[in-house]
């Protein structure tokens, strides 16, 4: 079975460009978080919600968060509809067949992939361009030079994890790192 992360890999690796896009997997970020989020250098940006199922497509719609600084909750696809929402287009990675096109809403692109085993070889369709949710850069809604020092720092955090190095450290590290 293939995993989310070489799906993911396979995604970026074959509509990704790494000299002009910022890509991040599995970002989290203020009240949200995102499979694959894409900013071009505009500071457009696309979000893209990995599903492997539709249990998991449709628990996707009673997501509830909850605004850090206002305490408001509500659900992400209805942030999503009505444009009150960070990214500019949002889309489903699906696996071909899963779901028909009028099940997903309107305003969400579809991406489709179909995964060979035995070559490995994973191809994509996109089946509905996303509507863009509003035109506003997504920087116009974080800080950029503070999320990319907080990228950085989260790095540098993860290599110590896999060189096994917290633990030795003499002084404990400015921010705790999640486990």
């Amino acid at each position: 079975m293939l995993k989310v992360e070489e799906l993911t890999y396979n995604y970026i690796s074959h509509f990704c460009d790494f000299e002009k896009d910022l890509v991040l997997t599995n970002h989290f970020h203020s009240d949200w978080e995102a499979d694959i989020l894409i900013i071009n250098e505009q500071g457009i940006s696309h979000e893209i919600e990995i599903k492997f199922s539709r249990a998991d497509f449709k628990n996707d719609f009673k997501k509830q968060y909850q605004n850090t600084q206002t305490k408001e909750k509500f659900l992400k696809h209805d942030k999503i509809s009505c444009g009150d929402y960070p990214c500019n287009y949002f889309s489903f990675l699906i696996p071909q067949g899963m779901l028909e096109a009028q099940e997903i809403p309107e305003n969400c692109g579809i991406i489709e992939f179909d995964h060979n085993p035995d070559s490995w070889q994973t191809t994509f369709y996109e089946i509905r361009k996303p509507q863009k949710i509003h035109g506003d850069p997504f920087w116009n809604f974080f800080d950029k030079d503070l999320m990319l020092k907080m990228m950085a720092r989260n790095l540098y955090f993860k290599k110590l994890e896999i060189k096994g190095k917290f633990e030795e450290l003499i002084l404990p590290p400015k921010f705790s790192a999640k486990k």
